[in-house]
């Protein structure tokens, strides 16, 4: 059987209680057709980037399922046309992470790994942003020549400077 990562978002009206009935209802839909689901994990209510149907935030779950396609193909089925659910994606896997998800880890274990200000530089040196820390240019100048850099200017042909 094969082996996926399946997230699906709720609709932010929804209670943590009525996704909850929705994963049991899915993870029923699975048993049935010969599949087994591992690890549920119920990210919460976060906000969308964009709008989906109306709503600004949805309740994310993620589940790990071992199953044959045509228990996924049915779960998925079910899923679309289920207004509860405003979008889901199912991902096949060689093997399921062992663990808390990226998701789940505390925003700590995370930082563990080091942000962008403390990476080494190597060989390169420390960063110079070009000439304007250094100093050692000229003043500029924009009037070396009468009229600037394109010479002086001269009457446009076939006007006076007046009304016609």
């Amino acid at each position: 059987m094969a082996l996926y990562e399946h997230v699906f978002l709720a609709r932010q009206d929804l209670s943590q209680q009525q996704v909850d009935a929705l994963v049991e209802q899915y993870k029923g839909v699975i048993t049935a057709n010969g599949g087994s689901i591992g690890r549920i994990e119920n990210w919460g209510l976060k906000s969308l980037t964009y709008r989906v149907k109306k709503n600004r935030k949805a309740y994310y779950t993620l589940m790990d399922i071992t199953c044959p396609p045509a228990a996924l193909n049915e779960m998925e089925r079910q899923m679309g046309l289920s207004e509860d659910v405003l979008r889901f994606l199912t991902i096949k896997v060689e093997a399921h992470e062992e663990g808390a998800s990226a998701m789940m880890q505390k925003r700590e274990e995370r930082s563990e790994r080091g942000g962008f200000g403390d990476r080494d530089r190597g060989d390169r040196g420390p960063r110079s942003f070009g000439d304007r820390d250094r100093g050692d240019r000229g003043p500029r100048s924009f009037g070396d020549r009468e009229g600037g850099d394109r010479g002086p200017r001269r009457p446009r042909e076939g006007f006076e400077g007046g009304a016609e």
